[in-house]
């Protein structure tokens, strides 16, 4: 018969390797973990009842999942490059291609604005060449502009 050491252990490695494999939200790792720590327990005491086994994991998983979801801090792991926070509301440029309801054209700004200096501009009235516009909106790859009074 195999012992109980040795089917702990080999849950315990499937278990960790489902999670490393497959899932990577870190609930699965604690029941992997318990499974060895009970292999390391049954290796250590042979005569473990199998009830008393099954109980133990029971409590350690879950266990060492609450602890783990009580004290565990999610990092923000996006990344805002090339992507508008909103910063850039407000931002005023200078109109080097006319634009209208139906064209779109493009502004310019004396200091990068998202990487570039010059974006395809909308808007919602004509606004002239090397006419002051303020951006709006950041529609995707285009800014919304308003020409200033």
């Amino acid at each position: 018969m195999i012992e109980a050491a040795w089917i702990w252990a080999v849950l315990g490695i499937i278990l960790i390797a489902i999670e490393i494999l497959a899932i990577g939200a870190l609930y699965v790792l604690w029941f992997g973990i318990a499974a060895i720590c009970l292999a390391i327990a049954t290796w250590l005491f042979p005569n473990i009842p199998y009830a008393i086994q099954l109980i133990a994991f029971a409590i350690l998983s879950l266990s060492s999942l609450a602890i783990w979801r009580r004290y565990y801090q999610r990092t923000d792991t996006s990344s805002a490059v090339g992507q508008s926070q909103g910063e850039e509301i407000g931002r005023i440029g200078i109109v080097t291609e006319t634009t209208s309801p139906t064209k779109n054209g493009s502004i310019r700004f004396t200091q990068g604005l998202m990487g570039s200096r010059e974006w395809v501009a909308v808007s919602d009235e004509a606004i002239e060449i090397n006419s002051q516009a303020k951006v709006v909106a950041v529609e995707g790859n285009t800014l919304r502009i308003a020409k200033i009074s």
